[in-house]
């Protein structure tokens, strides 16, 4: 006892114990401190025993008193007794090893001592109490296995509806799809005018500068020719105040200031038509200018729809993302349901073995019980036979105390007769102590022979 690590407890421990865990109405009340110390009693520990027994492998205490008995025996209702102390006394060897005890006699039973059942009942107590917290263990873990299903069961749920929105947003209906492909084939054509505006607008800024730059160089020719004008009247003027002018070099002189003023006047036209066409292709530059503006309008337009389809495209990718997220915690969910999924088809092959074990068991026990049954009727039947021989050897018996009775007074006459049968009947009651004494030891011989064919 001291190499184990068992510990030991105290009887009152012990006492509330198996009063609240094991014994049950009136058993319970009835278990006193008494019935443990100084010595215990062994119809209080066996049923204790018996109530272990019923609460771990529902093996009623009715069933200890319905052992089967050899066939082939004489007198088995001297073994009536005997049979529910030897079936406790192999279930508790089956179950104490257990609890850790391995040394468990038949004196702890029939003749227990106070430190020997405090330790064996302390050792059950352990087992108990380990096997509640097992149990409760064993529950939390199958509502957490629950909880993980119904997490399981509205992820997938979250899944499924997530994938159905992303294939709304995908899949544009078919009322959008017209507007887009409306919007597409608007945006192609306004990016092909855009460009070609831009080429035009391009040439013509170009044939602007290449105007201005001529305008330029003309207002600059004009200028020198008005100079060139004022100069030649003031050097005219001059010179008619100098020199007495001939008709001849007059006319030559107004042909060729004739000739320069046309020639003026042919430029100052031209001047005029590079004038009016810049004004033409400045008034069409104002109207680009419009219908570009018109086209910048549709351009921000169409970037605010753009903007939005991005919009929906970065949620779009925002619950691929969450989906991708869902499917990695779905992958580890499924890989823990896997595992609990694993491990509770274990305890379930365990369980079913167990109740396959128990069902053999039962049909055992049931077939057991009507052998049993029926042995009991046969041993009821010749109970009966051996009471009614019973009743026949009383009134024999009542008749033979008459006799005696009647041999009292003949045998105070006849002392030395008396004294010799007194000697005769001595000797045969040392006989019978004899026989008496070799039928329990044989008694003794069929119970372990008993016991070695019980079932474990």
């Amino acid at each position: 006892m001291s190499e184990n690590a068992v510990p030991v407890r105290t009887v009152d421990v012990i006492l509330n114990f198996y009063r609240l865990e094991v014994l049950t109405g009136e058993e319970a009340k009835h278990l006193t401190k008494s019935d443990l110390t100084p010595t215990p009693k062994p119809e209080a520990i066996q049923t204790v025993y018996m109530r272990v027994l019923h609460l771990l492998f529902r093996f009623t205490p009715e069933c200890h008193f319905m052992v089967p008995l050899l066939q082939n025996i004489q007198h088995p209702e001297y073994q009536e007794g005997v049979t529910g102390i030897i079936s406790v006394y192999v279930r508790m060897r089956q179950f104490l090893p257990m609890c850790f005890v391995y040394d468990f006699a038949l004196n702890d039973l029939l003749a227990p001592k106070k430190q020997r059942t405090l330790f064996i009942l302390s050792a059950i107590m352990n087992y108990l109490q380990f096997r509640k917290l097992r149990l409760n263990v064993l529950a939390e873990k199958q509502t957490k296995i629950r909880a993980s299903l119904d997490m399981q069961q509205t992820y997938a749920k979250r899944v499924q509806e997530a994938e159905t929105k992303i294939a709304k947003l995908s899949i544009i209906p078919p009322e959008q799809q017209a507007e887009a492909s409306k919007l597409d084939a608007a945006l192609s054509e306004l990016n092909t005018i855009i460009k070609n505006e831009y080429k035009e607008v391009n040439t013509i800024n170009d044939s602007i500068t290449e105007w201005k730059s001529k305008v330029a160089e003309k207002t600059q020719k004009l200028a020198q020719a008005k100079m060139d004008v004022n100069n030649t009247k003031e050097n005219i003027t001059k010179l008619k105040s100098q020199i007495v002018e001939s008709p001849e070099e007059l006319k030559i002189q107004m042909e060729k200031m004739r000739k320069d003023v046309k020639n003026i006047k042919s430029a100052i036209e031209q001047a005029d038509e590079f004038v009016v066409e810049l004004q033409n292709m400045v008034h069409r530059v104002t109207h680009t200018d419009l219908e570009i503006q018109q086209m910048y309008s549709l351009l921000q337009e169409l970037e605010i729809g753009m903007n939005d389809r991005k919009q929906e495209y970065e949620e779009r990718l925002q619950l691929m993302a969450q989906d991708e997220k869902k499917q990695k915690e779905l992958k580890n969910l499924c890989k823990e349901e896997e595992q609990l999924k694993r491990s509770l088809g274990m305890k379930l092959d365990k369980e079913i073995k167990q109740n396959i074990r128990r069902q053999k068991e039962k049909e055992a026990k049931e077939q057991h019980i009507k052998n049993v049954l029926g042995q009991c009727k046969q041993v009821h039947q010749k109970r009966e036979e051996k009471a009614d021989q019973i009743k026949e050897i009383s009134r024999e018996s009542q008749q033979l105390k008459v006799q005696i009775q009647s041999l009292k007074d003949v045998s105070r006459k006849q002392t030395e007769a008396a004294q010799a049968m007194y000697g005769t009947l001595s000797a045969a009651m040392d006989e019978l102590d004899g026989r008496i004494e070799m039928q329990i030891l044989n008694l003794k011989e069929d119970a372990i022979k008993m016991s070695a064919n019980f079932p474990l």
